[in-house]
């Protein structure tokens, strides 16, 4: 087991990263999607690209917001699980739909966005869609630099 990341701080070698990053945040931080729902979304996105440190790192969000132990277990099997709403579902939906092939064609198809539109307006939609991509932002350094799990940002990357 490695005890520190592959890869210094991002922001401290290409110091253009962090306004990007800044501008992320702010963007999923907009207040149209609960941010337990993007959170929610962000580590069922960890999970299926198969990512400890942001399973870690999500489940860790989630669990500091209050979240129950059953809710944030149940994100990996969420189709049947009880503990979610049905904006939750939809978004939880979408977010798998980008991140897992479809062989029989579109990922995104039109009934899930219809779904999704039922619980989402057009703000909240594309804030959605910057939260699924924010997640896919992150994942070459997080596979790449492998930073560790469980540790803040500050304290993940080695200087």
């Amino acid at each position: 087991m490695t005890t520190e990341s592959r890869l210094p701080n991002p922001v401290k070698l290409v110091p253009e990263f962090g306004p990007v990053t800044g501008a992320l945040f702010k963007a999923t931080g907009n207040g149209t999607v609960p941010q337990t729902t993007i959170s929610l979304m962000q580590l069922r996105a960890g999970q299926i690209v198969g990512n400890t440190y942001l399973t870690v790192l999500h489940t860790g969000s989630l669990r500091k917001a209050g979240e129950s132990e059953e809710r944030i277990t149940a994100v990996a099997t969420w189709k049947d699980a009880p503990y979610f709403t049905e904006a939750e579902r939809a978004a939880l939906a979408l977010v798998e739909a980008v991140y897992t092939p479809n062989p029989r064609g579109e990922r995104v198809s039109d009934e899930l966005y219809a779904l999704a539109s039922k619980h989402y307006d057009e703000k909240a939609l594309a804030t959605l869609a910057i939260a699924i991509g924010q997640v896919g932002f992150f994942v070459p350094l997080a596979l790449i630099g492998r930073p560790l799990p469980g540790k803040s940002p500050a304290e993940q990357w080695r200087d």
